[in-house]
């Protein structure tokens, strides 16, 4: 089970008791005219660096300027940069959904396509897209493609929330190899833990 796998470490133990069940919920349908895993990447990019509620609202807007809904990548490509921050978009964001569309246009990205691919090799296939990171193509994996053994150590709510619990005073590198030690222990379930670790209010 993996909560009794989890709970052998006694610091997430503790977290995991005081902590409600998280609750995993996708925010993209399965129709398969509209590809899952390009949406998302999609609303990452419009997320960056911006509050939850600008980035729900600016999306919004983004998705209004197609027809029905959809940002088809031939519909995006064909965008002048003036009408995509009509919707509230820089242009260097602009320029990053594009690039998007481009690499769909070029290569295969639905779920169905990366299923047979490892977690590594999935980050690797789309870090060639411009805007699109490490820490990107991880949150795809863990909302998106609903992969089990994720560690998003870029993720800086992670990283707190594991200094706080484990009383760390590394920094840098130093802190990273200390995290991933600790992850290491969570495998197979690491996507369950940092769940936990996001949710967890200490």
């Amino acid at each position: 089970m993996p909560l009794a796998h989890l709970s052998q470490d006694p610091v997430l133990k503790q977290i995991i008791y005081c902590t409600p069940e998280p609750k995993i919920a996708f925010a993209y349908d399965r129709d398969p005219a509209k590809n899952r895993v390009y949406l998302a990447l999609l609303e990452s990019i419009v997320s960056q660096q911006i509050s939850v509620k600008a980035a729900d609202s600016i999306f919004t807007r983004f998705l209004a300027l197609f027809a029905d809904g959809y940002p088809h990548p031939d519909q995006l490509l064909a965008k002048t940069p003036e009408v995509l921050r009509s919707a509230g978009l820089s242009g260097q964001k602009a320029r990053y959904l594009q690039s998007v569309a481009e690499f769909a246009l070029q290569n295969p990205m639905t779920s169905d396509f990366l299923e047979t691919m490892t977690d590594e090799e999935i980050i690797q296939y789309l870090l060639p897209i411009k805007g699109v990171g490490r820490w990107t193509v991880e949150m795809l994996l863990l909302f998106v493609l609903n992969r089990p053994d994720v560690f998003p150590v870029d993720d800086l709510v992670i990283r707190q929330k594991m200094v706080n619990a484990y009383g760390l005073t590394e920094t840098g590198r130093a802190l990273y190899k200390r995290l991933h030690a600790i992850a290491e222990a969570w495998r197979p379930h690491r996507s369950l833990a940092s769940r936990y670790l996001w949710r967890w209010k200490n």
